[in-house]
């Protein structure tokens, strides 16, 4: 499967055009839609609510898989999808087929009536409405946008909330400082419920611990001695996802009050966990084909702190990597580009997945070139592959954009599963 089929995009569709273009943060579209549904955010089963600029994704796998190594049946609420949308909703630990998820969607339309809301608040009803109708032991619930506003922040008593690493990203909405992001964030917390924040810069933690004594919420944090405690030979690659991996840790025995979840399935969890796009390496068929027998990998990060982590990676790699890369306008480019200025990988750009408002390739050059890179824009992956592979570089990685990526994996017959 390279795509939703049609008649999941048929029923997509029908929520497009119900909000106006400019998007305003609000959770009142959202909470109305839930409440013409009849409230199924109250009807959930226990949910661990995950905020962050870098890091949600692989710290939720990784909570998944600890969780399900322990026993326990789980849903999953990600965003956005790389290939299917039905990959943002995971039900008992299966991603939801077409049948039951345009049934959820049809409800959900039909009690939207003409009340104006976005894409992803109705989608995320839809969400939230089927994991009410389905049970399981826990639900890991990702942030799509900042938090405060975000359509998932409808848990008024969540079993643990979880904050992520905070970093520059989204600008446009968050604000243009850390403070305003952090804040943003920690919007997730709640009146006296437990919160866990990964280690976060002097002004982010700040923010957070501000709001949660505000709250009356009991704070933990990451500590270093527990992301040296996690066992080598992670499921997900790069050193970083050793602190996500601790984080996941420490939320699973926060939740289950270090008895329920064993260390054992822990340890299991965080060797098994899986996630694409996250500096996987792909396997051989039509894309990596034309990398003329290079390792072809692919990471989905595409701000300056997701950079700084691939860039660590590559230099304990060693050896030329060459960049195939697509991003959104929106995104700081050059912020992205300036931790690879010592690694002087070669850079090719090309045009971000139809559909999106991606930066022209040659003004991704030109980012490149400010960041102190050699860069060629391209006009498709194809072509920035294959001069990619003329390069003379040991690897090629494909990054930037999960929109890309996307584009990546379905081109590549690695739809996730």
């Amino acid at each position: 499967m390279t795509g939703n089929s049609p008649a999941l995009d048929a029923a997509l569709k029908r929520f497009e055009g119900l909000y106006p273009e400019v998007i305003e943060l609000s959770l009142g579209r959202v909470l109305a839609a839930l409440e013409a549904l009849g409230r199924p955010q109250d009807r959930l089963p226990p949910v661990i609510h995950v905020a962050g600029t870098n890091g949600k994704g692989s710290t939720c796998a990784f909570m998944r898989a600890m969780a399900e190594e322990a026993g326990l049946s789980v849903h999953v609420f990600t965003s956005p999808h790389l290939v299917r949308f039905n990959e943002r909703i995971r039900l008992a630990g299966k991603l939801v087929d077409d049948a039951r998820l345009i049934g959820w969607l049809d409800r959900t339309f039909g009690a939207i009536g003409r009340g104006q809301i976005t894409h992803f608040e109705a989608t995320t009803a839809a969400a939230i409405l089927a994991f009410s109708e389905v049970p399981a032991d826990l639900l890991i619930l990702e942030v799509g946008l900042g938090g405060r506003f975000d359509a998932t922040n409808v848990i008024d008593k969540p079993a643990l909330s979880v904050i992520t690493p905070v970093d520059y990203d989204h600008k446009a909405f968050l604000g243009s400082d850390l403070r305003s992001i952090a804040g943003e964030k920690a919007g997730i917390i709640k009146k006296g419920r437990p919160v866990l924040s990964a280690i976060q810069r002097k002004v982010c933690d700040d923010v957070i611990t501000k709001k949660a004594a505000a709250e009356g919420a009991p704070l933990y944090r990451l500590k270093t001695h527990f992301v040296d405690a996690m066992p080598e030979g992670l499921a997900l690659i790069g050193e970083h996802q050793r602190s996500n991996a601790a984080l996941a840790a420490m939320a699973m025995q926060l939740f289950g009050n270090s008895t329920r979840i064993s260390q054992d399935a822990i340890f299991r969890g965080a060797r098994s966990a899986t996630w694409p796009a996250r500096m996987q390496r792909l396997k051989p068929g039509p894309v990596t084909a034309i990398a003329q027998g290079r390792e072809v990998w692919l990471d989905g990060g595409h701000n300056p702190h997701a950079a700084r982590a691939i860039a660590r990676h590559l230099t304990a790699l060693g050896g030329k990597t060459a960049l195939v890369t697509a991003m959104l306008a929106s995104k700081d480019s050059v912020g992205f580009f300036m931790p690879f200025r010592y690694l002087k990988p070669p850079v090719f750009t090309l045009p971000n997945a139809p559909g999106h408002l991606g930066a022209e390739p040659i003004r991704l050059a030109d980012a490149a070139h400010t960041a102190g890179l050699q860069a060629e824009p391209c006009d498709s992956l194809e072509a920035a592959m294959g001069a990619a592979a003329a390069s003379g570089a040991d690897r090629i990685l494909i990054c930037g954009s999960l929109y890309l990526a996307g584009i990546v994996l379905g081109a590549n017959d690695e739809a996730p599963e």
